[in-house]
């Protein structure tokens, strides 16, 4: 990563524009303490997604305020999906009112987001430029694969940010931790493990018997085992649960996302696919064995490597088709992380438990 550049003058307000999910922001929150190590008095706003207005309201960080966007095609939103254009029209005027010194594009390679980015007019706009993109003020080239946290953090180095040494990334509030203990009282006798075997692509999903395998295992070696997973992964988690000798509880959707964190707070131990919740694990602090699609592990890694095991499969072939699936995805929806032995994720559960 390249050295910081200097301070810019006068910085009164930061936004950052990175409308995502739950494991993209999580990759963004080194990004934005260094933005506020830099600006201690600067406000930092986060133009973002409903979600993250109620995940970071009250919440302790480096995010002072977040300002949900409309839908945007190619910004949060696929880029041939619906859009209002009055919506977006007002929310870009809006923005410009704010008078923004510094926005940070951290929402990809810039493909829509740099000219977006640019109509919201701060005074200096930074971010990441991929092939063929608009430029910014000051950018730094998108590259695929990348450590995604490293990458951003070199977007925040290109007005000084630099990362100052953090506990943890990110913080609970009392009431994660509340919602928490309502659903699922601490038990001191037995430690937690928390399995999750969901994910929003389907290839990077290991088999929910593979799933129940580890769990029994670490059921009969005295840990509480619980299965995560949302609304819509309900059928994964019962099924799970079902080929489970061992009682377990079900979280299927009772837990909002400040709750799954104060749970994921008191675990021993996470196990899961490369989705959201293994992200979280890694920012709170929590030991995590996680099971990768190999170009998936580059783009996730966490900055504190030893709270990670990961088991790592190397198939890059679709078993329908055959196309090599790192550059192009096919129309198929395959696991590519079946070639990940119980035995393996097991060795790495173990391993974690007894440090």
């Amino acid at each position: 990563m390249s050295a910081p550049r200097p301070l810019v003058q006068g910085v009164r307000k930061i936004a950052v524009l990175r409308p995502n999910a739950v494991g993209d922001f999580v990759f963004a929150v080194p990004a934005l303490h260094a933005l506020r190590h830099a600006y201690p008095e600067a406000e930092l706003v986060y133009l973002g997604k409903a979600w993250h207005a109620d995940f970071l309201a009250g919440r302790p960080g480096p995010v002072d305020r977040v300002v949900v966007m409309p839908p945007v095609p190619g910004v949060g939103t696929p880029p041939d999906g619906p859009a209002d254009e009055g919506a977006v029209e007002r929310f870009t005027a809006r923005m410009r009112d704010e008078g923004f010194d510094i926005l940070a594009q951290m929402y990809g390679g810039g493909s829509h987001s740099n000219p977006f980015a640019r109509r919201l007019g701060a005074r200096l706009t930074i971010g990441a430029r991929a092939d063929g993109a608009a430029p910014l003020d000051r950018w730094v080239p998108h590259v695929e694969p990348a450590n995604r946290r490293l990458a951003l953090l070199e977007i925040a180095a290109l007005v000084g940010g630099t990362l100052p040494w953090l506990p943890c990334e990110l913080e609970l509030t009392p009431a994660d931790r509340t919602a928490a203990a309502q659903l699922l009282p601490p038990d001191s006798g037995r430690p937690l493990v928390l399995l999750q075997p969901g994910s929003s692509d389907p290839r990077r999903c290991w088999a929910p018997e593979r799933f129940a395998t580890v769990g029994d295992a670490l059921a009969a070696e005295g840990m509480l085992v619980a299965v995560n997973g949302t609304d819509g992964e309900a059928a994964l988690v019962r099924q799970v649960a079902a080929c489970m000798r061992h009682p377990c509880v079900e979280l299927t959707g009772r837990l909002g996302l400040g709750g799954l964190c104060g749970l994921i707070e008191r675990a021993a131990l996470v196990v899961s696919n490369d989705t959201g919740p293994l992200h979280l694990a890694l920012a709170i602090g929590t030991r995590a064995v996680g099971i990768f699609w190999h170009t998936n592990l580059v783009d996730g890694a966490p900055l504190r490597p030893g709270l990670l095991r990961a088991a790592v499969s190397a198939q890059v072939r679709c078993r329908t088709c055959g196309l090599d699936n790192r550059a192009v995805r096919c129309q198929h929806q395959p696991s590519f992380v079946d070639e990940i032995c119980v035995d393996e994720v097991l060795r790495h559960a173990r391993t974690h438990l007894r440090t």
